[in-house]
Protein backbone atom coordinates (compact mmCIF):
# COMPACT_ATOMS: atom_id res chain seq x y z
CA UNK A 1 0.00 0.00 0.00
CA UNK A 2 0.93 3.57 -0.48
CA UNK A 3 3.20 4.91 2.38
CA UNK A 4 1.01 7.95 1.70
CA UNK A 5 -2.25 6.70 1.71
CA UNK A 6 -1.20 4.51 4.75
CA UNK A 7 -0.74 7.94 6.57
CA UNK A 8 -3.75 9.38 5.81
CA UNK A 9 -5.76 6.25 6.46
CA UNK A 10 -3.95 5.77 10.09
CA UNK A 11 -5.08 9.56 10.24
CA UNK A 12 -8.23 9.30 9.47
CA UNK A 13 -8.99 6.27 12.04
CA UNK A 14 -6.96 8.87 15.09
CA UNK A 15 -9.67 11.34 14.04
CA UNK A 16 -12.51 9.02 14.34
CA UNK A 17 -12.02 7.80 17.77
CA UNK A 18 -11.11 11.38 18.75
CA UNK A 19 -14.12 11.62 20.66
CA UNK A 20 -14.08 8.23 22.09
CA UNK A 21 -11.34 9.05 24.15
CA UNK A 22 -12.50 12.35 25.30
CA UNK A 23 -11.93 14.81 23.06
CA UNK A 24 -14.71 17.88 23.08
CA UNK A 25 -16.18 17.41 19.60
CA UNK A 26 -17.40 20.69 18.66
CA UNK A 27 -13.74 21.75 19.24
CA UNK A 28 -12.31 19.06 16.51
CA UNK A 29 -15.71 20.08 14.04
CA UNK A 30 -14.33 23.72 14.21
CA UNK A 31 -11.04 22.72 13.12
CA UNK A 32 -11.92 20.72 10.52
CA UNK A 33 -14.00 23.44 8.98
CA UNK A 34 -11.03 26.09 9.23
CA UNK A 35 -9.02 23.21 8.02
CA UNK A 36 -11.12 22.67 4.34
CA UNK A 37 -11.41 26.19 4.44
CA UNK A 38 -7.41 26.65 4.39
CA UNK A 39 -7.13 23.81 1.73
CA UNK A 40 -9.84 25.41 -0.26
CA UNK A 41 -7.72 28.85 -0.04
CA UNK A 42 -4.36 26.63 -0.51
CA UNK A 43 -5.46 25.45 -3.44
CA UNK A 44 -5.76 28.89 -5.01
CA UNK A 45 -2.94 30.53 -3.35
CA UNK A 46 -0.15 27.90 -3.01
CA UNK A 47 -0.77 25.68 -6.37
CA UNK A 48 -1.89 29.02 -8.51
CA UNK A 49 -0.14 32.01 -7.08
CA UNK A 50 -3.42 34.12 -6.72
CA UNK A 51 -3.57 35.74 -3.52
CA UNK A 52 -7.62 36.56 -2.17
CA UNK A 53 -8.38 38.39 0.28
CA UNK A 54 -12.13 37.99 -0.40
CA UNK A 55 -12.76 34.05 0.53
CA UNK A 56 -14.81 34.54 3.68
CA UNK A 57 -17.57 35.74 1.59
CA UNK A 58 -17.76 32.64 0.12
CA UNK A 59 -17.93 30.81 3.73
CA UNK A 60 -20.15 33.19 4.99
CA UNK A 61 -21.92 33.65 1.93
CA UNK A 62 -22.87 29.63 2.31
CA UNK A 63 -23.16 29.91 6.03
CA UNK A 64 -25.89 32.04 5.18
CA UNK A 65 -27.57 30.77 2.31
CA UNK A 66 -27.78 26.98 4.35
CA UNK A 67 -28.60 28.57 7.21
CA UNK A 68 -31.81 30.23 5.78
CA UNK A 69 -32.42 27.54 3.15
CA UNK A 70 -33.13 24.99 6.32
CA UNK A 71 -34.67 27.73 9.22
CA UNK A 72 -36.64 29.37 7.09
CA UNK A 73 -37.41 27.32 3.31
CA UNK A 74 -37.58 23.59 5.26
CA UNK A 75 -35.23 22.30 3.36
CA UNK A 76 -33.38 18.83 3.97
CA UNK A 77 -30.41 19.12 5.55
CA UNK A 78 -28.33 17.51 2.65
CA UNK A 79 -30.06 19.96 0.46
CA UNK A 80 -29.29 22.51 2.42
CA UNK A 81 -25.52 22.29 2.70
CA UNK A 82 -25.27 21.83 -1.07
CA UNK A 83 -27.50 25.00 -1.97
CA UNK A 84 -25.15 26.90 0.28
CA UNK A 85 -22.16 25.29 -1.38
CA UNK A 86 -23.81 26.37 -4.87
CA UNK A 87 -24.40 29.87 -3.84
CA UNK A 88 -21.16 29.94 -2.67
CA UNK A 89 -19.99 28.33 -6.38
CA UNK A 90 -21.75 31.14 -7.99
CA UNK A 91 -20.08 33.79 -6.07
CA UNK A 92 -17.25 32.47 -7.37
CA UNK A 93 -18.17 32.60 -11.14
CA UNK A 94 -18.71 36.29 -10.60
CA UNK A 95 -16.06 37.32 -8.44
CA UNK A 96 -13.66 35.47 -10.30
CA UNK A 97 -14.76 36.37 -13.61
CA UNK A 98 -14.10 39.80 -12.64
CA UNK A 99 -10.76 39.36 -10.46
CA UNK A 100 -8.93 36.90 -13.11
CA UNK A 101 -8.40 39.97 -15.40
CA UNK A 102 -5.60 41.57 -12.93
CA UNK A 103 -2.86 40.15 -11.22
CA UNK A 104 -0.45 40.51 -8.17
CA UNK A 105 -1.75 43.19 -5.53
CA UNK A 106 -4.39 44.46 -7.85
CA UNK A 107 -6.01 40.82 -7.90
CA UNK A 108 -6.17 40.72 -3.97
CA UNK A 109 -8.13 44.00 -3.99
CA UNK A 110 -10.30 43.31 -6.36
CA UNK A 111 -11.14 40.41 -4.33
CA UNK A 112 -10.98 42.20 -1.26
CA UNK A 113 -13.15 45.05 -2.61
CA UNK A 114 -16.23 42.66 -3.88
CA UNK A 115 -15.99 40.87 -0.35
CA UNK A 116 -16.72 44.02 1.45
CA UNK A 117 -19.42 45.03 -0.83
CA UNK A 118 -21.03 41.34 -0.10
CA UNK A 119 -20.36 41.85 3.80
CA UNK A 120 -22.32 44.91 3.52
CA UNK A 121 -25.04 43.34 1.71
CA UNK A 122 -25.25 40.77 4.36
CA UNK A 123 -25.52 43.45 6.87
CA UNK A 124 -28.02 44.68 5.55
CA UNK A 125 -30.25 42.13 4.28
CA UNK A 126 -33.75 41.20 6.17
CA UNK A 127 -33.19 37.83 5.86
CA UNK A 128 -29.34 37.22 7.20
CA UNK A 129 -30.40 38.60 10.81
CA UNK A 130 -28.25 41.72 10.34
CA UNK A 131 -25.68 41.76 13.51
CA UNK A 132 -27.84 39.16 15.60
CA UNK A 133 -26.73 36.65 12.36
CA UNK A 134 -29.20 33.84 11.88
CA UNK A 135 -29.64 31.71 14.92
CA UNK A 136 -30.96 28.56 15.75
CA UNK A 137 -30.48 27.14 12.57
CA UNK A 138 -31.81 22.90 12.60
CA UNK A 139 -29.20 20.43 12.25
CA UNK A 140 -32.36 18.33 10.94
CA UNK A 141 -31.04 14.43 9.81
CA UNK A 142 -29.45 12.75 6.49
CA UNK A 143 -30.89 9.01 5.78
CA UNK A 144 -32.43 8.95 9.32
CA UNK A 145 -29.39 9.78 10.92
CA UNK A 146 -30.45 12.85 13.51
CA UNK A 147 -27.65 15.29 13.82
CA UNK A 148 -28.99 16.91 15.96
CA UNK A 149 -26.58 14.50 17.98
CA UNK A 150 -23.05 16.11 18.61
CA UNK A 151 -21.67 12.32 18.02
CA UNK A 152 -23.62 12.01 14.85
CA UNK A 153 -22.99 15.43 13.16
CA UNK A 154 -19.25 14.76 14.04
CA UNK A 155 -18.77 12.12 11.69
CA UNK A 156 -20.83 13.94 9.03
CA UNK A 157 -18.57 17.01 9.23
CA UNK A 158 -15.38 14.48 9.15
CA UNK A 159 -16.72 12.75 5.96
CA UNK A 160 -17.34 16.13 4.41
CA UNK A 161 -13.75 17.09 5.45
CA UNK A 162 -12.56 13.86 3.81
CA UNK A 163 -14.19 14.40 0.60
CA UNK A 164 -13.47 18.14 0.54
CA UNK A 165 -9.45 17.35 1.14
CA UNK A 166 -9.77 14.58 -1.61
CA UNK A 167 -11.09 16.94 -4.42
CA UNK A 168 -8.17 19.18 -3.34
CA UNK A 169 -5.83 16.04 -3.59
CA UNK A 170 -7.27 14.92 -6.96
CA UNK A 171 -7.13 18.44 -8.48
CA UNK A 172 -3.46 19.02 -7.63
CA UNK A 173 -2.59 15.22 -8.43
CA UNK A 174 -3.92 15.95 -12.08
CA UNK A 175 -3.12 17.25 -15.37
CA UNK A 176 -5.31 20.60 -14.60
CA UNK A 177 -3.19 20.55 -11.31
CA UNK A 178 -0.02 20.46 -13.45
CA UNK A 179 -0.84 23.13 -15.53
CA UNK A 180 -1.97 25.52 -12.35
CA UNK A 181 1.60 24.56 -10.75
CA UNK A 182 2.90 26.32 -14.43
CA UNK A 183 1.09 29.39 -14.16
CA UNK A 184 2.05 29.62 -10.64
CA UNK A 185 6.11 29.20 -12.08
CA UNK A 186 5.87 30.90 -14.73
CA UNK A 187 2.20 32.22 -16.34
CA UNK A 188 3.80 33.96 -19.51
CA UNK A 189 5.23 30.90 -20.42
CA UNK A 190 2.31 28.57 -19.96
CA UNK A 191 0.79 31.08 -22.12
CA UNK A 192 3.42 30.98 -25.14
CA UNK A 193 2.11 26.94 -24.65
CA UNK A 194 -0.92 27.54 -25.69
CA UNK A 195 -3.12 27.42 -22.34
CA UNK A 196 -5.72 29.49 -22.07
CA UNK A 197 -4.69 30.61 -18.71
CA UNK A 198 -7.81 33.11 -17.71
CA UNK A 199 -9.87 30.20 -18.03
CA UNK A 200 -7.40 27.90 -15.98
CA UNK A 201 -7.61 30.46 -13.18
CA UNK A 202 -11.12 31.10 -13.12
CA UNK A 203 -11.75 27.34 -12.93
CA UNK A 204 -9.28 27.21 -10.03
CA UNK A 205 -10.84 30.42 -8.14
CA UNK A 206 -14.25 28.89 -8.76
CA UNK A 207 -13.44 25.18 -7.12
CA UNK A 208 -11.53 26.98 -4.44
CA UNK A 209 -14.70 29.00 -3.76
CA UNK A 210 -16.62 26.25 -3.73
CA UNK A 211 -15.11 24.10 -0.99
CA UNK A 212 -14.74 26.78 1.26
CA UNK A 213 -18.27 27.53 0.62
CA UNK A 214 -18.47 24.00 2.01
CA UNK A 215 -16.64 24.61 4.38
CA UNK A 216 -18.78 27.50 5.59
CA UNK A 217 -22.00 25.72 4.92
CA UNK A 218 -20.65 22.76 7.55
CA UNK A 219 -19.58 24.97 10.32
CA UNK A 220 -23.15 26.84 9.77
CA UNK A 221 -24.67 23.12 10.88
CA UNK A 222 -22.07 22.27 13.51
CA UNK A 223 -22.50 26.04 15.42
CA UNK A 224 -26.48 26.57 14.37
CA UNK A 225 -25.58 29.80 13.54
CA UNK A 226 -24.31 32.00 10.72
CA UNK A 227 -23.15 35.22 11.42
CA UNK A 228 -20.74 38.29 10.07
CA UNK A 229 -17.93 37.11 11.18
CA UNK A 230 -18.00 34.65 9.09
CA UNK A 231 -18.15 36.89 5.79
CA UNK A 232 -15.64 39.83 7.15
CA UNK A 233 -12.49 40.61 6.04
CA UNK A 234 -10.59 39.32 9.32
CA UNK A 235 -11.88 35.99 8.00
CA UNK A 236 -10.11 36.63 4.75
CA UNK A 237 -6.67 37.65 6.80
CA UNK A 238 -7.57 34.73 9.56
CA UNK A 239 -6.75 31.54 6.26
CA UNK A 240 -4.01 33.66 4.95
CA UNK A 241 -2.54 32.72 8.17
CA UNK A 242 -3.50 29.60 8.37
CA UNK A 243 -2.13 28.87 5.23
CA UNK A 244 1.11 30.89 5.42
CA UNK A 245 1.60 29.00 9.12
CA UNK A 246 0.93 25.50 7.96
CA UNK A 247 2.63 25.97 4.38
CA UNK A 248 1.68 27.38 1.54
CA UNK A 249 1.70 25.18 -1.19
CA UNK A 250 1.63 21.43 1.08
CA UNK A 251 -1.43 19.41 1.39
CA UNK A 252 -1.09 18.98 5.07
CA UNK A 253 0.14 22.32 5.74
CA UNK A 254 -3.32 23.98 6.15
CA UNK A 255 -4.16 21.58 8.09
CA UNK A 256 -1.44 21.80 10.59
CA UNK A 257 -2.18 25.77 10.11
CA UNK A 258 -5.99 25.80 10.66
CA UNK A 259 -5.18 23.52 14.31
CA UNK A 260 -2.85 25.91 15.58
CA UNK A 261 -4.76 28.64 14.86
CA UNK A 262 -8.06 27.69 16.52
CA UNK A 263 -5.97 26.33 19.58
CA UNK A 264 -4.41 29.33 19.79
CA UNK A 265 -7.95 31.43 19.90
CA UNK A 266 -9.44 29.21 22.24
CA UNK A 267 -5.88 28.74 24.80
CA UNK A 268 -4.98 31.82 24.37
CA UNK A 269 -8.05 33.76 26.45
CA UNK A 270 -8.03 30.57 28.90
CA UNK A 271 -4.39 31.13 29.72
CA UNK A 272 -4.78 34.70 30.51
CA UNK A 273 -7.38 33.90 32.51
CA UNK A 274 -5.95 31.73 34.23
CA UNK A 275 -2.25 33.92 35.04
CA UNK A 276 -4.66 36.68 36.08
CA UNK A 277 -6.22 35.03 39.19
CA UNK A 278 -3.34 33.29 39.62
CA UNK A 279 -0.79 35.89 40.03
CA UNK A 280 -2.67 39.03 40.13
CA UNK A 281 -1.48 40.97 37.02
CA UNK A 282 -3.91 42.68 35.08
CA UNK A 283 -1.40 42.38 31.91
CA UNK A 284 -2.27 38.57 31.59
CA UNK A 285 -6.07 39.31 31.68
CA UNK A 286 -5.45 41.81 28.96
CA UNK A 287 -3.10 39.49 26.95
CA UNK A 288 -5.91 37.03 27.14
CA UNK A 289 -8.44 39.22 25.92
CA UNK A 290 -6.17 40.10 22.76
CA UNK A 291 -5.74 36.90 21.08
CA UNK A 292 -4.81 38.63 17.97
CA UNK A 293 -2.02 40.29 19.58
CA UNK A 294 -0.51 36.87 20.87
CA UNK A 295 -1.69 34.85 16.85
CA UNK A 296 0.19 38.21 15.43
CA UNK A 297 3.18 37.61 17.47
CA UNK A 298 3.22 34.03 16.33
CA UNK A 299 3.32 34.58 12.96
CA UNK A 300 5.92 37.11 12.66
CA UNK A 301 7.78 34.22 14.42
CA UNK A 302 7.05 31.68 11.80
CA UNK A 303 7.59 33.79 9.20
CA UNK A 304 11.08 35.02 10.68
CA UNK A 305 12.01 31.17 11.60
CA UNK A 306 9.21 29.27 9.44
CA UNK A 307 9.88 30.74 6.21
CA UNK A 308 8.44 27.77 4.66
CA UNK A 309 5.35 27.11 7.14
CA UNK A 310 5.56 24.09 9.76
CA UNK A 311 5.14 21.47 7.14
CA UNK A 312 7.59 23.21 4.51
CA UNK A 313 9.91 23.64 7.15
CA UNK A 314 9.91 20.10 8.09
CA UNK A 315 10.05 18.59 4.60
CA UNK A 316 12.88 20.92 3.38
CA UNK A 317 14.86 19.89 6.64
CA UNK A 318 14.46 16.34 6.33
CA UNK A 319 14.31 16.69 2.70
CA UNK A 320 11.22 14.77 1.77
CA UNK A 321 8.43 15.26 -0.54
CA UNK A 322 5.94 18.04 -0.16
CA UNK A 323 3.01 16.35 2.36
Amino acid sequence: MNRQLLGYLLVAAAIAVLPLLGAYPIFVMKVMCYALFACAFNLLLGYTGLLSFGHAAFMGGAAYATGHALASWGFPTLVGVLFGTGVAALMGLVMGALAIRRSGIYFAMITLAMAQMVFFFFLQAPFTGGEDGLQGIPRGSILGIDLSNDLNLYYFVMAVFAFGYFVCWRTINSPFGQVLKAIRENEPRTISLGYNVDSFKLLAFVISATLAGLAGSTKALVFVSATLSDAAWQMSGLVVLMTLVGGMGTFTGPVIGAFIIVVLENKVGEFGRFMSQTTGIEWFQVLGESVTMVIGLIFIICVMAFRRGVVGELAYRFGAKKA
